[in-house]
């Protein structure tokens, strides 16, 4: 089962934004979570068509799950 980490975060615009991270440390930190969005913001180190981020939304861990369906 794959799991990833999506850090979802609003623009200048209003516009949703995420980051999806593969494969994160489980048990999750969310202080560490939360610090780590704060930097992403203060560095503002990603351009988007809705233009800065500004605001932290939400985190999620996401699992998906994949079976192969054998086609004859």
């Amino acid at each position: 089962m794959a799991k990833t980490l999506e850090l979802q975060f609003d623009t200048r615009d209003n516009k949703p934004f995420s980051i999806t991270l593969s494969d994160p440390v489980e048990p999750v930190n969310p202080a560490a979570i939360a610090a780590a969005m704060e930097a992403i913001i203060a560095q503002n180190c990603f351009t988007t068509s809705g233009g800065d981020v500004t605001a932290k939304k939400g985190a999620r861990i996401v699992e998906r799950n994949e079976n192969e369906i054998v086609i004859s």
